[in-house]
């Protein structure tokens, strides 16, 4: 299978030059009282090394790689400091890559990425994290703590109509396949839909680009093109030129609740295993008996060639979950004008079901999610070792565990705290009923073989994981 090797985009790669410069925010952080300034200046000192992992990705955005850990070295004299000054705030930065630079002068664009990186950082661990208010242990607390941290970066607007869709898929995806979610996006850009992702390469940004052109013919300018991400996987993904609203949360947990609260459908793509985790998740929320009655439209699809990928992954999830959870989406491949009327149908009986139960059309608030989706999810040896994984677990508590192990995998392909614990201790050992592990094993299989775990151009792929 021809891996992605070109996009229709030009961008100029990062080589070895550095640039050192102080620069302005862009958007909400110009507007900042100089208490909340200092405490965004303490507060960037204390947090440091994340804040510089998230800001030297959005300065990588549009780079093609998912190597972290060689970014991170690579730069690893790359240095961020927040001030406080007479207007307010600046940033300093120290050998950032000069990709991020046109003429010694920041892209705008990059600029704006920057300045949510710090607003998003350095939000929540000033206002959210410390505040008793927000109790993180509560399924409510976590919902109120991430509809402040989307407030706060601007994305809900209640004057807004339900229009948003999420698109999920893979980084690692065929020419074909880009190209395919690319006419997607324009279908649905055409129908006036916005359009969020998880911000980077592949079917994270075709959607988006789509998009762009179709809402140029429409005149429905500004488009909005949400990128919505987490610390642990910006650096892997960086946000591509796209974005124009950019959302950090604090972990995956809150990442994938952010994403069905702001969304009012969603189109998912052939992917890997980041892209199953966001299936298992959505599915396990709307097979809460709570969630039965709510309007959600979920639609897979892909062109020709990817027909065998969703019989694959529509086999998994009967085996595992049954056929409710089938009855939850419809597979549409190689028609994206049906996938666009289909969504648009779907984002109406949305807004229609919001007023009659009253509820926001910006959030989600009557979603009930349960614990097990919301509480973040340390991917130790140990812990994805005792993952319980059997279908005599109610099903949407099957679907909470099999997104667990499939958010291990991810962190042991890109993230670098999971790449450095595969290194040091083996791969991940996943355990439970035998006919789901062979029903995982082949999934994954098929994954590894179609080069759905890295992007082109690096080493051959060595799993994280064994299945036992």
């Amino acid at each position: 299978m021809k891996i992605m090797a070109k996009d229709d985009s030009v961008t100029i790669p990062c080589d070895n030059e550095r640039v050192t410069t102080s620069v302005y925010p862009a958007g909400a952080l110009n507007m900042l009282s100089r208490e909340e300034v200092s405490r965004l200046s303490n507060a960037s000192e204390e947090i440091g090394e994340v804040l510089r992992r998230c800001a030297l990705a959005v300065l990588n955005s549009g780079e093609q790689g998912d190597d972290a850990e060689a970014m991170l070295e690579r730069y690893s004299d790359f240095r961020i400091q927040v001030h406080q000054v007479n207007r307010g705030m600046r940033i300093d930065l120290e050998n950032a890559p000069a990709c991020a630079f046109v003429d010694g002068k920041m892209i705008h664009g990059i600029r704006e990425l920057l300045s949510a990186v710090v607003r998003d950082i350095v939000y929540f661990e000033t206002e959210i994290h410390p505040n008793p208010y927000f109790d993180l242990d509560d399924t409510e607390g976590v919902t109120n703590a991430v509809f402040e941290i989307v407030r706060n970066a601007g994305i809900v607007d209640s004057q807004r109509e339900p229009n948003l869709v999420v698109c999920w898929g893979g980084h690692s995806i065929t020419g074909e396949e880009y190209d395919y979610t690319k006419e997607v996006g324009y279908q649905m850009g055409l129908r006036g839909r916005d359009i969020c992702t998880g911000c980077g390469p592949g079917a994270m940004k075709g959607p988006m680009k789509g998009a762009t052109i179709a809402h140029a013919k429409q005149r429905t300018l500004p488009g909005h093109y949400v990128g919505v991400t987490e610390p642990g996987i910006i650096a892997a993904e960086s946000p591509n030129p796209i974005v124009n609203e950019l959302i950090i949360l604090p972990d995956i947990e809150k990442r994938l609740e952010a994403f069905v609260r702001v969304g009012h459908g969603i189109v998912v793509f052939p992917g890997g295993v980041g892209t199953a985790e966001e299936i298992l998740f959505i599915l396990g929320v709307l097979l809460n008996p709570a969630n039965q009655a709510m309007p959600f439209p979920l639609i897979f699809t892909g062109p020709a060639s990817a027909g065998d990928y969703f019989e694959e992954i529509d086999r998994f999830i009967g085996l595992t979950l049954g056929e409710d959870a089938q009855s939850r989406y419809s597979v549409i491949i190689d028609d994206s004008v049906r996938v666009a009327r289909e969504m648009s149908r779907g984002v109406e009986e949305v807004r229609e079901w919001r007023v009659k139960v009253n509820d926001a059309f910006y959030f989600n608030w009557l979603m009930t999610i349960d614990p097990a989706f919301q509480q973040p999810f340390d991917p130790t040896h140990e812990s994805m070792a005792n993952l319980t994984i059997a279908r005599d677990l109610p099903s949407h508590e099957l679907a909470a565990n099999l997104r667990r192990a499939f958010s291990g995998i991810v962190a042991g392909n890109v993230k670098p705290n999971g790449v450095r614990a595969i290194r040091e201790l083996g791969p991940f050992q996943i355990q439970g009923e035998p006919e789901i592990m062979a029903a995982l094993d082949q999934l994954l299989q098929r994954f590894v073989d179609q080069n759905r775990m890295k992007l082109p151009g690096g080493e051959s792929y060595t799993p994280c994981y064994q299945i036992v």
